[in-house]
């Protein structure tokens, strides 16, 4: 088998049903990336890791803050991978402009609240390669303490100006 090209990442990453409960949407990720050959699972994680890389902005934690009140780093983690399964067009629009999120439906609702959440999609790469042979997929650091740009603020005037759309659709 052939290195992992960047559209075939695009078409395991990007989940079917949207609507779906996040566990199956992980489920369907994994039972895609079983059939991978060990050097296809390392290009894999490693094209996940760059957008996970480029997703990490203060633009977007803002966003995530408004759709669904995160304000740790764990939970921003889960919703960069969420970001990520909606594909490839929504993913580079909201790097673009982060309240394009707006536009982004259908969103999984927990407890009648959205939860733009993927618990440990970026995993579960290294999991199976792991699993296979008694050692981790190769260490890619982020090379980022901090999200990029400026901090959002997180008073509604300003999420209001800077998110017009999104508080719109999920502030409460």
């Amino acid at each position: 088998m052939s290195v992992l090209t960047e559209t075939e990442f695009w078409q395991f990453v990007t989940a079917a049903d949207r609507s779906a409960e996040p566990e199956s949407v992980c489920a369907q990720l994994k039972a895609e990336l079983t059939n991978l050959s060990d050097e296809q699972l390392v290009e894999f994680d490693k094209q996940f890791s760059i957008r996970m890389r480029q997703s990490y902005t203060w633009e977007l934690f803002g966003a995530a803050y408004v759709m669904a009140g995160c304000n740790d780093e764990y939970g921003f983690s889960e919703f960069r991978c969420w970001l990520i399964s909606r594909g490839e067009a929504v993913f580079n629009n909201a790097i673009a402009n982060p309240d394009s999120l707006a536009q982004c439906t259908p969103v999984y609702h927990l407890n009648e609240q959205p939860y733009p959440y993927l618990d440990e999609y970026d995993l579960i790469a290294g999991l199976l390669y792991e699993a296979r042979n008694d050692d981790e997929l190769p260490f890619v650091p982020s090379g980022l303490e901090q999200p990029k740009g400026k901090r959002f603020k997180d008073k509604p005037k300003y999420l209001k100006q800077n998110y017009p759309h999104l508080f719109a659709k999920y502030w409460q």
